[in-house]
Formats: C-alpha cells, structure tokens, sequence
C-alpha cells in the first residue's frame, strides 16, 4: 500500500470518527433543555468521563493483548450506534416528557461504547503510519484535521436540518457509528503483542503495566495535569448552546444569527482546530510539550473569559473570538498530547497507554469538571430561571459563571509553569 492510499483510507476513517460525535456533542444541551432537563445537562456530560475512566484502557488492554486493535474499533461502534439509535427513537416516542432514567441509560451505554473508539482510531493510524515507515508526529495532524471536518460537517447538518433541539441529532450519530463499524474492518490490521516466550505477571496478562507510567515522575506529573486540564474539555460543549441561544430572552437579541444558529456559530471553534492542527508539528519541535501545554491552558482562559464578556450582538466579535483559540486550548493538548505519550511509551503498551491518557482527561477530568460545572450554573442559570428570573438577569448568571472557569483555568496554567519539567 503506498503512502497516498494508506493517508487517504487514515483521513476518511478520522473523518467518520469525529463525525459520529459532531452530530450531538455541542447541540445535546439544548434539546434536553427543552424537555425539562435542563438542570442535567452536567450528567449527560459528565457521563462520558465516568466511562472514560475504565471503558476506553479496557477497550486498549483487549486491542494490546487479544483482538487486533482495527477489530475492537468495529465492535465498539457497532454497539454505540445501536444504543444511540435506540435512544434517538425513545425521545422521539416520549415527545416533551421523556423520563431521565430511560433517556440517559440509553445514552450511557451507547457513550460506554464510543468513548474508547477515539483512542483506538488513533492507535490504528500511528500503528499503520508506523508500518509504513512514517514520522507520527509529521504524518498525522495533517490526516486527523479531517476528523475535525467530520465534526463541522455534522454540526451544521443537524443545524440546517432543524435538529438542534430534537433527538433526531442521537439518530445521525447512531447511523454514522455504524458505518463506521464497517468501514473499520478494512484498516491495516494492528499486531497483537502477545510474548509468549516469556512468563507473564497477571498485570502484564491483563495490560496494567501500562499503569507502570506513573513510576515515572515526569509522566505521573503530565497525567496529573491531564486530569486538571480535563475539567474543562466539556464545559462549553454542554454549555455554549443552551448559553448563546438563550440569548433570546432578550428582545434585541432575538433575530441575530448567532441565537437563531448557535451551532453553525460554534463550528467557528472546530474550523479554528482544523488549522491549530497543522501547527501542533513545528510548535512540538520548536517549544516542546511544556510550552504547547500552557498555550492550550493561556487558550482555555481566554475561550471562557470571551465567552463572559460577549453576546451574539454588538459583541459577536468577542465570541468569535472565543471560537478561535478554542481551537489552540483543545488541540495543543489533546493531540499534542496524544502524541507525547505514543513517543514515550514502548510499543507493547501504546495502546493502554492511549486509553490511560484518555481516562485521565475525558474520565477522571471531564468527570468531575462537568459535574462542578453543573453545580455552578444550576446556582447561577438554572436555578434562578426556575424562581422566575428571565432575560438580563439570566445572562448575567452565565457570564459570572465563565469568569469562574475561566479563573480556574488560569490558575492551572501558573501551576503547571511552575511544576512541569521538560527534559533537558
């Protein structure tokens, strides 16, 4: 297989995995708004980190030790898509009411499935870069900027076909998944590291070594601070929606493109990605990971700070500007990161190691910050909305609640300056 094929089959795989989440991930907060949960929004979030912290390194230890790693893929979105389907139809079928028990099961166990698929989908990309002798960390960006796309197009699908505040945007993920599933199986196939001409532990048998990096002080600290930079991963995919649209609450505010299309107005965020992407190679080399990481973290504060300050009006200009380093706060530390790890990691661990660093930051991190979050705009949106409060007084619940991330996120920022090492 040359290398043109094997990057075009590694982008149109990047472009479906990320398509499957862009159809929900940034527009779920204003359906389920608008059939009363909106005050647990933060669970629906949330969730994806509970399942983060064991599904995807279980999902990894399976592709490291006993099922090619392309294989895995398959199975996982052929059961994502299935629940996500299953839920699509349940909101359907219970119209404004639908209970949170049923809804939100439905919801898990298809988000159980797919959380695990974005570690594995970069496994299989670096282990067929690999085999056909190609530097990772050039290769790469450049093929998972497609994933972004993939993101964007969905996004403005389930925009322009009215489906921002319907569970019909659950139904195109769903099918998406399953296409995916499909098309997986026909990725290079990954090796199984199976080393039988040694005697293995039970950790080794079962992939926990990869849980031996946190030995290393360096790696144990980055880990660290991949769990308190995952705290904000979710926070503005829940939230951003619901907090522009309601925008609408105020008369002069009402027909501006941004309430009227909040979706198609956050993609800005994933169109920036799509061009931080490509930078993530010569900023590696020229920085180093240390630097890269504040970048992402300086870019976490502005993206929330923005988001307090602006309004879909005369301030349109400060959101689109919050749209456009969210692009340098995801990737400088998720790619990057991603990155990281598969050059520090020996190879019989990379992909536990994946679903380690995953676990860490859209488990454990994602977990806890979207539930605080909730916390927080309950206290300051939800809360007051449902004691009366409308218009004004609710945007200004929102804005107090971006100034507290985007404080948090700065003090992140001065901690790991202060305690992260770089290899001399």
């Amino acid at each position: 297989m040359n290398a043109l094929n094997l990057k075009f089959r590694l982008t149109l795989l990047n472009f479906l995995e990320f398509a499957v989440w862009g159809a929900y991930l940034t527009s779920m907060g204003t359906y389920l708004a608008g059939v009363g949960l909106g005050s647990n929004i933060g669970w629906f979030y949330s969730v994806q980190g509970i399942v983060s912290i064991f599904m995807p390194a279980l999902m990894g230890i399976l592709a490291d030790r006993w099922m090619e790693g392309q294989k895995v893929l398959s199975l996982c979105h052929a059961l994502a898509g299935l629940f996500m389907i299953g839920a699509s139809l349940y909101g359907y079928q219970a119209g404004d009411a639908p209970q949170f028990g049923i809804l939100f099961s439905l919801y898990t166990l298809s988000v159980a499935f797919f959380m695990p698929t974005i570690a594995l989908s970069y496994s299989v990309a670096y282990s067929a870069l690999e085999k056909a002798g190609l530097d990772t960390v050039k290769a790469f960006p450049p093929i998972r900027v497609w994933g972004t796309v993939g993101f964007i197009v969905t996004m403005w699908i389930v925009d322009l076909c009215g489906l921002q505040q319907t569970p019909g945007q659950w139904m195109v993920s769903g099918c998406l998944s399953l296409v995916m599933a499909a098309y997986a199986l026909t990725m290079p196939r990954m090796r199984i590291v199976k080393g039988e001409a040694k005697q293995k532990t039970l950790a080794e048998a079962l992939g926990l070594n990869a849980f031996r990096l946190f030995l290393n002080p360096r790696m144990a600290m980055f880990m660290a601070f991949a769990m308190l930079l995952g705290f904000c991963l979710q926070i503005s995919n829940g939230y951003a929606n619901p907090f522009i649209t309601s925008f609408g609450g105020i008369a002069e505010y009402q027909d501006t493109f941004g309430v009227q299309h909040a979706n198609i107005l956050i993609s800005l965020s994933q169109m920036s990605e799509t061009l931080c992407i490509l930078l993530i190679p010569f900023f590696l080399s020229r920085f180093g990971i240390k630097k890269v990481v504040l970048i992402a973290l300086i870019g976490w504060v502005l993206r929330f700070g923005f988001f307090a300050v602006g309004n879909p009006g005369s301030g349109v200009w400060l959101f689109l500007l919050s749209m456009i380093v969210y692009g340098v706060a995801f990737d400088f530390f998720n790619i990057s990161g991603s990155l990281f790890i598969n050059q520090e990691t020996d190879e019989s661990i990379r992909s536990s190691a994946q679903g380690l660093f995953m676990m860490m930051t859209n488990g454990l991190g994602a977990f806890i910050g979207t539930l605080v979050a909730q916390a927080v705009i309950n206290n300051y949106v939800f809360t007051p909305q449902e004691a009366g409060a409308t218009g004004t007084e609710i945007i200004a619940g929102w804005q107090t609640c971006w100034y507290i991330f985007a404080a948090y996120a700065l003090a992140v920022a001065v901690l790991f300056a202060l305690l992260f090492k770089d290899k001399k």
